[in-house]
């Protein structure tokens, strides 16, 4: 097979059998001009622009810190209720992710403000769970 190599400015016409490579010719590369684009004839005119749509909605979450999700998965528990009262390391739901239940432990003592999420929930990386008061 005979392949083009430009390097550092040379091109190289090689040919390769059997891997064996054998120099064919050397010449200097040509870098082609770049075609200059005719001026249009009249400026077009500018595209109507429509309203944007409004944003939907986003879940309504409570005031307090968010306990979010580290990585997407699942929630296959959910170990908390509204107004329940927790100490920091207190597991507050279970999160599945490559197979490996996942323990979303409470960051602090506090109460459950909001419990965002429901058993057979899909969540993203950062999506709140539990919101803590």
């Amino acid at each position: 097979m005979k392949y083009l190599v430009t390097l550092n400015g040379r091109t190289y016409e090689v040919e390769v059998e059997h891997g064996e490579a054998m120099l064919l010719d050397e010449y200097d590369a040509v870098a082609p001009t770049p075609a200059t684009p005719a001026a249009p004839a009249a400026p077009a005119p500018a595209p109507a622009v429509a309203p944007a749509p409004a944003a939907a909605p986003a879940a309504s979450v409570a005031a307090g810190d968010p306990v979010n999700a580290p990585m997407p998965g699942t929630i296959v528990k959910v170990n908390v209720e509204v107004g329940q009262a927790v100490k920091s390391g207190d597991v507050l739901v279970v999160l599945e992710a490559m197979k490996m239940e996942n323990e979303i432990m409470a960051p602090r003592d506090g109460s459950v403000a909001q419990v965002v999420v429901q058993k057979g929930a899909k969540v993203e990386t950062g999506s709140p769970l539990v919101i803590l008061a």
